[in-house]
This record gives C-alpha cells, sequence and structure tokens, in this order.
C-alpha cells in the first residue's frame, strides 16, 4: 500500500541520509593508527622446513603483511567510495594524505628490503615497467611499392622471400 497522497512523513526525520563514521579527522587518525597497529601485530604466517643436526622440522614463520587502501576500508568498515568521500573534505585531506603516504612507505620499503613480493608491490604502486610495443602494419601496395624500389636497386626480391 502506497503512502497516503499529501503526506509529510519526510518531516519527521532528524536528518537526511547516515551520519558519517568520524566525526572529526582525529577520530579518522586514531583508527588508522589502529589498522597500522594491527598490520604490524598479526604478520602473515609462512611454513619453512629447517635442518639443524641431522634433524629437520617444519617452522612457522612470520612475514611482513602489506598495509593496503583496501585494508584499511575493510579495518574501517567503510567503502573506498567513502574513503574517496572523506578525502574530498577539506578537513579531513591532511589525515588521509597522510594514511597514504604511510601505506605507500609501508610497501616500497618492504618490497626494497625483500621483506614483500618486489614484483607485486611496484605494480600495485605503479613503478612496473612499461615496456611500449609498436606494432607497423603494411598495405600490399606499400609492400609492391618497396619491391619496385628494390628492384629498380638492383635488389632481387625473390631471394627475399
Amino acid at each position: 500500500m502506497p503512502a497516503p497522497k499529501g503526506n509529510r512523513f519526510w518531516e519527521a526525520r532528524s536528518s537526511s541520509g547516515r551520519k558519517p563514521i568520524f566525526a572529526n579527522p582525529d577520530d579518522f587518525w586514531n583508527m588508522a593508527q589502529e589498522y597500522f597497529e594491527w598490520v604490524e601485530k598479526n604478520p602473515l604466517m609462512d611454513s619453512e622446513l629447517v635442518k639443524f643436526q641431522g634433524e629437520a622440522k617444519v617452522v612457522e614463520v612470520p612475514k611482513m603483511r602489506a598495509m593496503t587502501i583496501s585494508g584499511l576500508c575493510l579495518f574501517l568498515d567503510i567503502s573506498k567510495d567513502t574513503l574517496a568521500s572523506y578525502r574530498k573534505k577539506k578537513d579531513f585531506i591532511a589525515v588521509i594524505t597522510r594514511i597514504e603516504e604511510i601505506i605507500y612507505t609501508q610497501k616500497f620499503t618492504g618490497a626494497s628490503a625483500d621483506l614483500l613480493n618486489a614484483n607485486i608491490i611496484a605494480r600495485d604502486l605503479g613503478l612496473a615497467d612499461k615496456k611500449e610495443v609498436k606494432e607497423t602494419s603494411y598495405s600490399i601496395e606499400d609492400i609492391d611499392k618497396l619491391a619496385e624500389i628494390l628492384t629498380e636497386a638492383g635488389v632481387d626480391v625473390n631471394a627475399i622471400k
């Protein structure tokens, strides 16, 4: 059943839209610091075979966990779109820029020290080598003209084929 015509139910709302999760940049910064601490306290675990005095055993070895914007968003229970909208707010620009720089630096230094996979991190940070492959195509007329020029120059084009 639709709402009755002329209703003014919308006036009963105290506000429109959801309240922001972070009232101010300090709240955002504090939660980001909790994420940074969580990443440090929760490394990824890898298994390695260790041999010592003829005995071999599998040992759990902690590995550096890379900080990510996606990981931060999951930790804060916000979407990347919500993060982008906070980034547009004048009061939050400095805090979010600092957070992004911390995440970038942690990944870069981790990859530089071989604590993280350098290839994956380089691609993520936009540092991967990009090779430009240029493909050139020629028409049949272009090839025929080239063959004519070579023949006039005394080159046996049939030997090239």
